[in-house]
């Protein structure tokens, strides 16, 4: 049985009796104002009493989880030149592929939310594991380039799952002054699976063939998910029921609406939704293209343009872990942000007029992924900051699946786009185009900040 007390959630203390809080009203807990807001099992540990091991540990299992998502990103474009000999193909019909990916997992996405609510965080990602690995699977067994979508699409509704999946779980699992670096890590796990895929799915190509990728990149999923399974114990809470999904009391009326869709009336969620389209959009072009595109403005070997790729991302790790420690105590989060984007448009812009030496592209991809990187944890933390300002707490699930959607609508859009830039021997302007991207993201990230702070400022009076 659960009790409200002046707008606040109260819990028989029975279930909570390890968790020592000054906060008890007859015998019960107060959950809402809580500074964790979490309602945990008795077999995990309680957010209230996080040890710097346990919040570790949780850390690097969704890590390890957000790792393989990213990697199965690049399960099909390492492959796309054994694709293209094999089958006759251009590089738009071979992007399409991608395409239906992150149109089937832009869709899931914002609907997995809702499910991640309903039945828990660590079921739907170890079924979200599950697919990714019966797409690798797929990849083996494909008789043709049509059987390929069928592998694209189990892959996009298996990724659909892990953001909504995984800043769940960080909410709940993880204490909130390790926050920043629980979303850094986060971040700096997904950029190491996108940075070991290509070089992962090349060398088994080269040497076994693509099917043989294929089944390599099967048996990474399993792995991940053996390991979700034998740790699961760290990521259980109990599940909050729609009783206990609390708004603001002093939220502002317009944003009160009674339907579970209701959050799509709220301007703010919009402009985060664009955020991470425009960013993803702009990093599209890099994650499907940068090899051909990097040879054909600047003459470089294949072998070097891919480790450009590599190596912005692994300086967007980089930025990562710097960005997870200047999130520390800062409340203008957007700020950061802009001030990290405009250093990779310019950079963006640099490139894409070739005015300089072919041998300084790759140290430049590494500071445009260090810059851009160091954006990562500032723009989780500031959609955290924005729902809670206009939605409350209790619409993260919902929000963070939605929002993050435009990940995939931009990855979706990026591979047609930008392929066709390159089918037509236009090389210049796909940078033109990551560059006015990163630019259109830093207006909208702006806007978060404003509504937010301002809605904030609302509230405490």
């Amino acid at each position: 049985m659960s009790e409200r007390i002046d707008g606040d959630i109260f819990l028989p203390d029975a279930k909570f009796a390890k968790i020592r809080s000054p906060d008890r009203v007859s015998g019960c807990r107060r959950v809402a104002a809580h500074p964790y807001n979490y309602e945990m099992s008795t077999t995990a540990p309680a957010a209230a009493t996080a040890t710097f091991k346990s919040d570790a540990s949780v850390m690097s299992l969704i890590g390890f989880a957000h790792a393989t998502s990213h990697f199965f990103h690049l399960l099909l474009p390492p492959l796309f030149p054994w694709f293209m000999q094999e089958f006759g193909l251009g590089f738009a019909e071979v992007g399409t592929l991608m395409t239906v990916f992150f149109v089937i997992s832009g869709i899931g996405q914002a609907l997995a939310g809702f499910v991640v609510d309903r039945f828990g965080a660590h079921r739907v990602l170890c079924g979200g594991v599950a697919l990714l690995t019966c797409s690798g699977l797929l990849v083996v067994i494909a008789p043709g380039f049509a059987a390929l979508f069928a592998a694209a699409a189990v892959a996009g509704l298996g990724n659909s799952v892990f953001h909504p999946a995984d800043f769940t779980l960080i909410n709940r699992r993880v204490s909130v002054p390790r926050l920043g670096h629980a979303f850094s890590m986060h971040g700096i796990t997904g950029n190491l699976g996108w940075a070991i895929s290509p070089i992962f799915m090349t060398t088994l190509a080269i040497a076994f063939g693509w099917r043989a990728a294929g089944l390599g990149a099967a048996l990474v999923g399993a792995l991940a998910l053996a390991f979700l399974i034998w740790k699961r114990d760290l990521l259980q809470y109990e599940i909050r029921q729609k009783s206990v999904l609390n708004k603001p009391a002093n939220q502002a009326p317009d944003t009160q609406g009674s339907g579970a869709w209701s959050f799509l009336g709220v301007r703010v969620i919009w402009l985060a939704f664009a955020y991470f389209l425009l960013t993803t959009f702009a990093f599209g072009a890099l994650q499907n293209f940068a090899p051909s595109l990097l040879s054909e403005l600047y003459g470089l070997s294949i072998a070097i343009a891919t480790s450009a790729l590599t190596a912005y991302l692994l300086g967007g790790s980089a930025g990562l872990v710097l960005g997870g420690f200047l999130v520390k105590g800062r409340q203008s989060f957007e700020y950061l942000i802009a001030s990290s984007l405009v250093v990779g448009a310019l950079l963006a812009f640099l490139l894409a007029f070739a005015i300089v030496p072919g041998w300084l592209v790759l140290p430049l991809m590494v500071v445009m992924g260090f810059s851009v990187g160091i954006a990562g944890p500032s723009r989780d933390m500031l959609v955290r900051r924005a729902t809670a300002a206009r939605l409350g707490e209790g619409a993260f699930g919902r929000v963070y699946g939605f929002v993050y959607s435009g990940l995939d609508v931009g990855l979706a859009i990026a591979p047609i786009a930008f392929g066709l830039l390159l089918d037509a021997h236009l090389p210049r302007l796909v940078f033109i185009g990551v560059g006015v991207a990163f630019m259109l993201a830093i207006v909208a990230a702006l806007a978060v900040g404003r509504d937010a702070s301002k809605h904030q400022s609302a509230a405490s009076r």
